[in-house]
């Protein structure tokens, strides 16, 4: 039930005021979000970098209500990639877009977030890096899957998300795992019905092996999406069985979550990429990240007492 409050909070001005005003507010933002623009994100890029790791980054925003707010995002993606092109680390930072963020919820959503995020991906390929589709709500994901397989015309190393949760999703998997293609799997966050998605935390984890497994044996490039130590030690193994060297899948996990695991993973060679997020849209990010699965309050005082 703390679900539709929590949203209905990431819409309240009032609430919005009332949290970031709030002493114990700022310790988090800072902790979870890189920053507010561009300049305070490209020196942690660089922090991170330098460390041995690689990102991929996040405007934050996804209540898009109007096409220029759309465009807007689009611009924000575009002047972090200019900003990227100086420090000259191609495929080691690439972006990840939320097609909402882009208009695919508006009016005919679905050909004005393809308009908006062509220009994104085609300045990404111009720097020598890429940019990964997030998994939204079910809702969302055929067009999201529509509009990565236009762009893989084109650009085939463009990435998508796919949601171990979803009863779907081993399909999904199957249609994706092919030559050429990058697959970032994560349990999913979003409150969604029994009539699609597991419900139970057990049955979820059994179909994220059974997702990671066929993407191993397949023929594309894993993403794994995850901080949990059990689904770690399960992809090192599978990797291993499937003849996969340490370059040919990577580590994705959260910025400031588990940074001692980031670091350890990529010294022993594993590609790490670390999921960055910023923007001055913070407040809704962070209060959307709670509502999809009211759990994460735990998760988040808990990383208030240890970065680990």
């Amino acid at each position: 039930m703390l679900g539709p409050v929590i949203l209905a909070a990431s819409r309240s001005d009032a609430m919005r005021r009332l949290v970031s005003a709030a002493p114990v507010t700022k310790p988090v933002v800072e902790r979870f979000i890189a920053g507010e623009t561009v300049d305070e994100v490209v020196p942690v890029v660089k922090h991170l970098t330098d460390g041995g790791l690689e990102v991929s980054l996040d405007v934050v925003g996804e209540d898009i209500t109007t096409p220029e707010r759309s465009t807007a995002a689009r611009d924000a993606y575009l002047e972090l990639i200019e900003r990227l092109e100086g420090l000259g680390l191609g495929e080691r930072a690439e972006m990840s877009v939320k097609l909402s963020l882009f208009g695919q919820a508006l009016p005919g959503g679905h050909e004005l977030a393809l308009a908006n995020v062509r220009p994104v991906v085609e300045a990404a390929a111009r720097i020598g890096t890429t940019v990964t589709l997030d998994a939204e709500d079910h809702t969302t994901l055929d067009s999201m899957f529509a509009i990565h397989e236009e762009l893989r015309k084109d650009f085939p190393e463009t990435g998508c998300v796919i949601q171990a949760y979803l009863f779907r999703t081993e399909d999904d998997a199957r249609r994706l795992a092919a030559a050429g293609s990058r697959v970032r799997i994560v349990k999913g966050a979003y409150k969604e019905p029994a009539s699609v998605a597991y419900q139970d935390k057990a049955e979820t984890d059994k179909a994220y092996v059974r997702i990671l497994k066929i993407l191993m044996e397949g023929e594309g490039y894993p993403m794994i999406g995850s901080h949990d130590p059990r689904l770690i030690a399960i992809t090192q193994e599978l990797a291993r069985r499937a003849g996969r060297k340490l370059h040919e899948y990577e580590f994705q996990m959260l910025y400031g979550i588990r940074g001692e695991e980031q670091a350890r993973l990529a010294a022993e060679g594993h590609r790490v990429r670390v999921y960055t997020a910023y923007g001055t849209d913070w407040y809704g990010y962070f209060m959307r990240r709670l509502a999809e699965k009211p759990a994460n309050l735990l998760f988040f005082a808990r990383s208030l007492i240890t970065k680990n």
